[in-house]
């Protein structure tokens, strides 16, 4: 190797480097209080998102924005950015691929080249999926303390929309944060129906579109809503005690694989090699 190829590599290493920690700058000036911080993978995501889209990879599905607000925007990306990363994703598999597909045996190479643009190109989408789940769960975790603390708002006669706000204010969670934004975009003046349904978008859960159909009915024959949140609440919490027995009923079966495969393997070793010594050693 010679010695301009090692100064090529270190140039390389040290743009990289600068890149990172550019990249893992604060998303504001140091003026503010607690201002956040993106990690060096998010901000790598976004730069590669952005010259992807001007590359021209901008087209995108219909149905990606909504799947983008399910997964509640993360690192505020667009279905334009999903789209970009996608097309950025398959090329750069493709090429990373490239160079050591030759080494494969066989017609591996070809398999590999055919595949890799295929698995760049909906990583995101993957992830996306996953993201999304993630985030359903934890709603779903959250729901019944967030109907029970908005009935009691309501049942102290508070409106909805306050109700919502109050709800937001005083919890901390995903499904918090999105009761406390439906509420900003009420009192900003916005239908309600159209927060109530971008808040269902936003929400993966079954039990949140039940919910904007519970106040949507309330609103439209003058019902009591104080009923349906204490149903709801109730249902909540009878799903999430049916997850955890599930949950405890798929560790057992793990907990005992690990004992038998494992533990028991590695005092069975322990025992043998301490009678090795003693069988070994001077008689």
């Amino acid at each position: 190797m010679s010695l301009a190829v090692l100064l090529a590599a270190a140039a390389g290493g040290c743009a990289a480097v600068a890149v990172a920690e550019w990249m893992g700058a604060p998303l504001c000036p140091p003026a503010r209080a607690k201002c956040p911080k993106r990690s060096h993978l998010a901000g790598m995501t976004v730069l590669i998102a952005r010259l992807a889209r001007r590359a021209g990879f901008k087209a995108a599905p219909r149905d990606l924005e909504a799947r983008l607000a399910a997964a509640g925007s993360p690192l505020g990306l667009t279905a334009g950015d999903i789209v970009a990363l996608k097309g950025a994703g398959a090329l750069g598999v493709l090429l990373f691929v490239f160079t050591w597909a030759g080494a494969l045996p066989g017609r591996l190479g070809t398999v590999a080249l055919l595949a890799a643009p295929v698995a760049g190109f909906f990583t995101p989408e993957l992830v996306l999926r996953r993201v999304t789940r993630a985030r359903g769960a934890a709603i779903a975790d959250e729901l019944a303390d967030v109907l029970d603390l908005l009935r009691v708002a309501v049942a102290a006669g508070l409106p909805v929309g306050r109700a919502m706000g109050e709800v937001g204010h005083r919890m901390h969670g995903v499904l918090a944060a999105e009761l406390d934004g439906a509420a900003v975009r009420l009192q900003l003046g916005e239908p309600r129906a159209e927060v109530l349904a971008e808040l269902v978008v936003r929400c993966p859960a079954p039990a949140v579109a039940t919910l904007a159909a519970a106040i949507v009915r309330a609103d439209r024959h003058g019902s009591p809503l104080e009923p349906a949140l204490h149903a709801l609440a109730r249902e909540a919490r009878a799903d999430q005690a049916r997850r955890l027995h599930d949950a405890a009923a798929k560790a057992a079966p793990k907990i005992q694989l690990v004992v038998a495969l494992v533990l028991v393997p590695a005092v069975m070793l322990l025992v043998g090699a301490v009678l090795a010594h003693g069988l070994s050693g001077p008689r």
